[in-house]
């Protein structure tokens, strides 16, 4: 089962750049609490798009040990995920936030992939569930054949459902 999400990808692929696909976050200012986490969590995700801006090249990505997928994954009446670029080393019991173990790719202009998503896989030894700033991760969530949390965090295209959905309803295979 854990092969499936290993497979090879024969797809063209064409690289587009960050700044075609970033959306912006809003900066907020003030003292309350509420916006102190908003701020906190506005810099985790700035952090976590300054790591992983490169990744819009495929090229990069492969080279990063991330593996190309040629299965699209979406359902209906939620949208879709996209292909999932799985970097096998990165799939352990450590979250760091800004070494995501999946890149999320959709079918762009032309056919071409373009990033979408970043998604986090960790694997349950017993620790602590892990939390992207205020957002906890969901239990499961991915073909592992054992204990894991996972969580995507759409930083490239806009998701109606919320930035931590796992589906988009923007999102489509072919």
């Amino acid at each position: 089962m854990l092969m499936a999400l290993f497979t090879s990808c024969k797809k063209e692929i064409r690289n587009e750049t960050a700044e075609e696909n970033l959306l912006s976050i809003s900066e907020k200012s003030g003292a309350s609490g509420d916006a102190l986490e908003r701020n906190a969590e506005d810099e985790l995700l700035q952090s976590v798009r300054r790591a992983t801006a490169k990744f819009h090249s495929t090229t990069l990505a492969i080279e990063a040990g991330y593996v190309p997928d040629d299965h699209c994954v979406s359902a209906p009446g939620l949208g879709g995920m996209g292909y999932h670029w799985v970097n096998p080393s990165l799939v352990d019991p450590v979250f760091d936030p800004l070494k995501p173990e999946v890149m999320l790719y959709a079918t762009g202009p032309g056919g071409n992939l373009r990033l979408v998503a970043v998604e986090y896989i960790v694997v349950n030894v017993g620790q602590a569930a892990p939390m992207f700033g205020d957002q906890p991760f969901n239990v499961g969530g991915t073909p592992l054949p054992i204990p894991h949390w996972s969580l995507h965090v759409w930083l490239y295209e806009n998701n109606p459902s919320g930035l931590f959905a796992p589906f988009n309803p923007n999102i489509s295979c072919p």
